[in-house]
Order: C-alpha cells, then sequence, then structure tokens
C-alpha cells in the first residue's frame, strides 16, 4: 500500500510503499521528547518527494541514525540509517506523520531504548 507522508507546513514530503500495521514507542532521549511511533522498512520503500536540501539532519551517541527534520517547522517525519544485522540501508519512518494511518489499529511494542 501506498503512503503520503510529511511534515506539518509540508516541506518535506514523501511516499512509502509498504503495508504499515506494527510500530515501536521508544523511550530514548530523543524518542522520548519527540513523540514518535516509528515503523522500519527498506530504505528503498520510501521515495522523497522533496528536495534532501528541504531537511535537516540530526545525529547523536554513535551518529549511526539519521534524524531528519523540517527546519521551518520542526517535525521529524522519518529517519534514516543502517540495519545493525545486515548492512541494509533501512528508513524509521514516524508514522504519526502518515495522515492516511489509522494509529489505533497498529500494533505497539514498547522499546527501552534508553538502555542501550
Amino acid at each position: 500500500m501506498k503512503h503520503q507522508g510529511g511534515c506539518h507546513c509540508g516541506r518535506i514530503a514523501f511516499e512509502l510503499d509498504a503495508d504499515v500495521t506494527e510500530a515501536i514507542e521508544c523511550n530514548c532521549s530523543m524518542c522520548r521528547r519527540r513523540g514518535s511511533l516509528l515503523a522500519f522498512f527498506p530504505r528503498e520503500a520510501l521515495t522523497l518527494k522533496t528536495p534532501d536540501s528541504d531537511y535537516a539532519t540530526y545525529r547523536f551517541n554513535k551518529a549511526l541514525i539519521g534524524h531528519h527534520f523540517c527546519p521551518d517547522c520542526g517535525i521529524s517525519p522519518f529517519m534514516d540509517g543502517i540495519h545493525p544485522r545486515t548492512g541494509a540501508p533501512l528508513a524509521a519512518v514516524n508514522v504519526r506523520c502518515l495522515p492516511d494511518v489509522d494509529l489505533s489499529q497498529l500494533k505497539v511494542t514498547q522499546v527501552d531504548g534508553a538502555s542501550f
């Protein structure tokens, strides 16, 4: 299924070609403050509709994940990185930024990212 997503102001827009049935709620210092619900997909499932120059990136801790956010509205709709076991490129999508996804229908798993 294809989903249209993006930040609040529309500066960042993307399409996600994947079924969204589950997400994680992480308690790391970043996710706890941001309030994201994240779903992970192969990077090729996410197609940016706006130029890379339209978002800013924040990296912390081991700098393995690019936390992308809009410099105008501040929303962080997606991240990218490398799968730690396979080395494959991946995308983590904040499913709260996918308007057509019914969040009440997702299986949400709590992840203790604060302990990593």
